[in-house]
């Protein structure tokens, strides 16, 4: 099995691996590190070219589309169990995707996760503040929060990475959809522009957002360690760092829903597993049966409470309620309660270049230059239509 990511997550799976074989005498599984999601997926692309993919791998929702389209995926239908697993449905294929249960089988949840927002608790308790509910409401916290020393800023209100995830949540917040009801790829249209433009305010009017540099796993552990170190009061990022943030702050953590433009809204992320095709059956076999697996209620919980993501089935969810552990440990059902306002990714083969390609740049340059909202979207809203 190929996979991604690193600390603490890496070290909780590769325990569930030595698990498993240690209990399953007639299957073994050698789990194989390969970088961070971006760079994992290049090199499935590369491996399934070559005809020699691993057995199977864990993918971003986005390249899910085009990797079914291009045929390389395992029809999981037909494998024991596969349809009586009870998968929270926001969380699966059947509705991470725009009529995605009306399409054959192919991915199953793993680390699935939501934007969040993460307070440093004893900053906001000094202020006297909550998190905020608005767009309003962020706009005047992040003020309230940023703390300078002349021209330096030596506290952000705010900060975010600039990426297509974050783009996306504000979006839906706008009231828009990256694709419209009848296929047509809008990228929110007004609401797009509105989501940019919020981040454009933040970053150079209010000067209250801090735009961490790099892009990918490198703006993630810039926010991250500014979060760490107080220099940012208050951060949106993804759900796999809860643990982490938790065992590592010097101050308590708060996660919090994300704010309402219009209404709320956001795009689940994370990653699916997958079984690769072309990979010799004994060998689809062996990674099925890990994959069932590690769809019990036991394995579910583990990996959930060890790193933050989601648990990924409605039983594990029942015993974590009712053993009380929510109750004791808040933060980690804020990501499951966003689940109300998940918007599903379109089933598009092209999204995942979309994102990479079209979109991501441009949130870059109208955000870091102040370049036109509006016009670079509508470049971007060509460019992707000619994709379909």
């Amino acid at each position: 099995m190929w996979f991604s990511y690193g600390g603490r997550n890496r070290e909780t799976l590769e325990r569930l691996i030595a698990r498993f074989n240690d209990s399953h005498a007639e299957h073994y599984l050698h789990g194989v590190f390969q970088g961070d999601y971006y760079e994992g997926i290049a090199k499935l692309r590369l491996g399934v070219a070559a005809k020699a993919p691993p057995s199977m791998s864990h993918v971003i929702g986005e390249v899910i589309p085009y990797l079914a389209h291009a045929g390389v995926l395992e029809p999981l239908d037909a494998y024991d169990g596969a349809n009586t697993l009870d998968v929270i449905p926001e969380l699966g294929q059947e509705r991470s995707w725009i009529g995605g249960g009306d399409r054959p089988l192919v991915a199953l949840p793993f680390n699935r996760s939501t934007p969040i927002a993460y307070l440093n608790g004893d900053i906001f308790a000094e202020a006297r503040l909550s998190a905020p509910n608005t767009w309003e409401e962020l706009r005047s916290t992040a003020r309230t929060l940023t703390v300078k020393n002349g021209d330096r800023t030596t506290r952000y209100g705010f900060e975010c990475p600039i990426s297509w995830w974050f783009w996306v949540a504000l979006l839906n917040q706008a009231g828009g959809d990256v694709v419209e009801p009848d296929g047509t790829v809008s990228l929110g249209g007004e609401a797009g522009v509105q989501a940019i433009e919020l981040w454009q305010t933040l970053v150079n009017d209010d000067r209250t957002m801090k735009p961490p540099p790099g892009r990918d796993a490198n703006a993630n552990e810039s926010t991250n360690n500014d979060f760490l170190s107080g220099r940012a009061a208050m951060i949106w990022t993804s759900t796999a760092f809860l643990k982490y943030f938790e065992d590592n702050a010097p101050f308590p953590v708060v996660a919090a829903p994300l704010p309402a433009g219009k209404r709320r809204g956001m795009a689940t992320g994370g990653t699916h597993f997958v079984l690769l095709a072309d990979a010799p059956t004994e060998e689809k076999r062996t990674a099925w049966r890990f994959l069932e697996w590690m769809m019990q209620t036991e394995q579910v919980i583990e990996w959930s409470t060890s790193t933050g993501y989601m648990p990924t089935t409605r039983s594990a969810v029942e015993r974590l309620e009712k053993s009380g552990y929510y109750v004791e440990n808040p933060n980690f059902r804020v990501a499951y309660d966003q689940l109300a306002v998940a918007r599903p990714w379109p089933w598009s083969k092209n999204l995942f270049r979309i994102q990479r390609e079209v979109v991501q740049p441009r949130l870059e340059e109208a955000v870091l230059s102040r370049a036109n909202a509006g016009a670079l979207l509508a470049e971007a809203r060509r460019e992707a239509r000619q994709w379909g």
